[in-house]
């Protein structure tokens, strides 16, 4: 069986899951009482580097690495990620750690509330502003959702590292793909149930989005009310949430190898954001969203309230993939079997925020 770093960022630390053979050890808390809303593991250099947004109560938000698979951490000397003066804003929270693919070997992404773009080219020690994103005429009247105005998907294109696709909370989906020169939005098709026009240009409170293993053209999405796809790289998007307990939720992941295979954890609604019809279960289709299926086998079968949060669902990987998942009831669970079975790795951490795996060697 396959080797797996596994990370999940906890709303008071960060726990570290190694699997050698079929044997998980768990190890943790680092940054201990900092919530960590973002992790990221970069596999491209010669040692996978492990990126933490952290954010302490005391010291603010920064930026963290390691490259000793959690031994050993490095802070840089001055903010990694910080917002010029001259805009005025200062940062709450870094989101989203996004390393970019082979084609752009030292670049990372960092999605920001306030919402913004930030780009490194030394593998996550510095980063600038994204200034024509952060300066987009619609920006004026971007609204923070019911976690903050959060930039909390980067999507980089593995044809083109030219081409980027973000997401914003409750801004919606932005595209670029001239490097970041310029950007246009991509939400038609896209709905926003809670605004008096149900079909706008920007403004959809979009919680993920999640490209397709075969096709990257393919996108899949879920929203505040709406699980969508596109087949034309977000410029237009069709509603695949029929055969869903609950069109609402937070978290959508692609399988990393199975093209038109992708997971979300339905919630029951804006207003009871508890699993859907209290069942714990992922969902997953192997069409592109014209079906999809339960996947509980191993997981509680009783009345669950453990909800998944938008960055708290992952995959690794490995052949068969490896699918995680974290809630905040603090449980953590795996399967390596492409979801069709789980076991529970971890139960009473905090609040789980964040998941991300790696299958190592």
């Amino acid at each position: 069986m396959t080797d797996v770093l596994l990370t999940a960022g906890t709303r008071k630390g960060l726990f570290i899951g190694r699997r050698r053979g079929g044997t998980w050890e768990i190890t943790g808390p680092h940054f201990n009482a900092q919530a960590i809303y973002s992790v990221a593991v970069d596999t491209r250099g010669a040692v996978p580097r492990i990126l933490v947004g952290g954010d302490s109560a005391h010291w603010g938000p920064s930026v963290f690495h390691s490259d000793d698979l959690g031994e050993t951490w490095v802070e840089p000397r001055t903010p990694a990620v910080k917002f010029p003066k001259e805009t005025g804003a200062s940062l709450e929270r870094v989101w989203q750690l996004h390393p970019a693919g082979p084609e752009a070997p030292d670049v990372v992404y960092a999605g920001t509330e306030p919402a913004a773009l930030f780009r490194s080219e030394d593998r996550g020690e510095s980063f600038e502003l994204v200034r024509p994103l952060w300066e987009h005429p619609t920006r004026s009247r971007w609204v923070p959702g019911g976690g903050g105005e959060g930039l909390h998907t980067v999507l980089t294109d593995p044809r083109d590292p030219e081409a980027v696709t973000v997401a914003v909370s409750t801004a919606g989906v932005f595209r670029t793909t001239d490097g970041g020169a310029s950007w246009a939005p991509s939400n038609k098709g896209v709905s926003a149930v809670f605004l008096p026009d149900p079909d706008p240009e920007f403004g959809q409170c979009v919680h993920k989005v999640t490209r397709d293993a075969a096709d990257p053209d393919r996108l899949y999405l879920q929203n505040h009310w709406g699980v969508f796809r596109s087949d034309d790289s977000g410029d237009h998007w069709s509603d695949i949430g029929a055969g869903l307990p609950s069109d609402f939720g937070f978290a959508a992941v692609a399988h990393p190898h199975r093209g038109g295979t992708a997971y979300v954890f339905p919630i029951n609604a804006d207003a009871d954001r508890v699993p859907a019809e209290h069942r714990c279960r992922v969902f997953r289709t192997s069409d592109a969203g014209r079906t999809w299926e339960p996947l509980s086998s191993g997981l509680p079968d009783g009345e669950h309230y453990g909800t998944v949060l938008r960055d708290a669902l992952c995959t690794d990987d490995a052949d068969p993939a490896g699918v995680y998942f974290g809630n905040r009831n603090g449980e953590l669970y795996a399967s390596a079997d492409d979801g069709d079975s789980w076991r529970q790795l971890a139960s009473h951490l905090p609040d789980v925020l964040c998941v991300r795996a790696v299958a190592l060697g």
